[in-house]
């Protein structure tokens, strides 16, 4: 599993010069700050096309400048896909459309919202190597036990009676090892590395000096787990919905 951090990471120049050499980055189109050093020494990059903070903002996304942007970065050796631009309030429909407006020849992925049908979930999954999942809607908080609930009702649509998934899944917002270790993601981003690098009490009284060594600890820790190979819906249920309950 490819645990990918995302960017702008904290600090200065030289934290992130020592933070991202050898690791997988997500690099959102508004904000490129790291992309120079990432592009240099990051194992792999994805892009993301920054639909949810323009949301948030009220303002639109600039679909063909973030188009003009994968294509002038897609042949790099490190880059693997770019999240397709979505509709964050609009319908499936219009998600749909901008899927056939996506240029066949860039890779990308589609994000499937957990408000969504299950239907389009299948229907994505059949068509596209790779699917990212992202919580939305009354789902829009990972780890909660509605949101596993809804997750359980996706994991039985995407995999087989072995668990298998018939493709790639991604996991938006979704590198926390109590959730990625459950499931089958192929990969999974957070920005908890960079966010959290200066949540100095979390580090109590043996705290690294500097924002790079702190985002390092984070990841480190993050990247010691795999994801699950498989979905075994039961004891997640037991597990997760048991200790939330009790």
């Amino acid at each position: 599993m490819k645990h990918i951090h995302g960017s702008p990471g904290g600090g200065t120049r030289k934290d992130q010069a020592e933070f991202w050499p050898g690791r997988d980055a997500l690099v959102p189109f508004p904000r490129q700050d790291d992309l120079g050093v990432i592009a240099a020494t990051a194992r792999s990059m994805v892009f993301d096309n920054g639909a949810f903070s323009a949301w948030t903002r009220g303002e639109p996304l600039d679909v063909a400048g973030y188009t003009r942007w994968v294509e002038e970065w897609h042949r790099h050796p490190s880059f693997d896909w770019a999240l397709i631009p979505d509709v964050i309030d609009g319908s499936e429909d219009d998600n749909d459309a901008m899927l056939r407006d996506w240029p066949a020849h860039l890779p990308g992925v589609p994000v499937w919202h957990m408000h969504e049908d299950l239907e389009r979930l299948e229907r994505l999954c059949r068509e596209w190597r790779t699917v990212a999942l992202g919580s939305s809607g009354q789902w829009a908080s990972p780890g909660t036990a509605s949101w596993w609930q809804r997750m359980a009702e996706a994991m039985d649509v995407i995999c087989d009676e072995h668990g298998r998934p018939m493709t790639k899944l991604h996991g938006l917002r979704m590198l926390d090892p109590a959730i990625f270790t459950k499931l089958p993601l192929t990969s999974a981003d957070s920005t908890n590395a960079a966010m959290n690098s200066g949540s100095l009490d979390r580090f109590g009284m043996y705290l690294p000096r500097t924002a790079g060594q702190r985002m390092t600890v984070i990841a480190d820790r993050i990247e010691a787990h795999p994801s699950a190979p498989i979905w075994t819906r039961q004891p997640i249920q037991d597990d997760i919905f048991g200790q939330e309950a009790a």
